[in-house]
């Protein structure tokens, strides 16, 4: 479960900066998570509750915010939101699609105590 050494990664940076700024403890790690990503949401968070015993996260909560995966046609200039099956054709005409959303994994801010 590659989910468990991202919240790792995560808790490590939110960490640094938080001793960075002097912080006694993490309030809240939010992160963007996009539909385009590998990373099953469920899983990031229980890695998470896992992950986070015994560091400056230990009483943290995390908040996942959704990114939808949003494409765009090089050619034509479509902008569109695929349903069902992914396709990276673009459906008004036939070629490649730009994703310009959704393949997102960051960090949008760190609260601290």
């Amino acid at each position: 479960m590659h989910e468990l050494s991202l919240v790792m990664s995560i808790i490590e940076i939110s960490e640094a900066k938080a001793r960075e700024h002097r912080a006694v403890s993490i309030r809240t790690i939010k992160v963007r998570l996009g539909e385009f990503t590998s990373v099953a949401r469920e899983a990031l968070a229980f890695s998470f509750e896992v992950a986070r015993r015994g560091t400056l996260a230990e009483h943290a909560t995390l908040e996942i915010e959704d990114v939808p995966l949003v494409v765009r046609c090089a050619a034509c200039g479509s902008v569109a939101r695929p349903a069902g099956d992914i396709c990276l054709l673009c459906l008004d005409c036939g070629l490649p699609l730009r994703v310009i959303s959704g393949e997102e994994l960051q960090i949008e801010y760190i609260e601290l105590d």
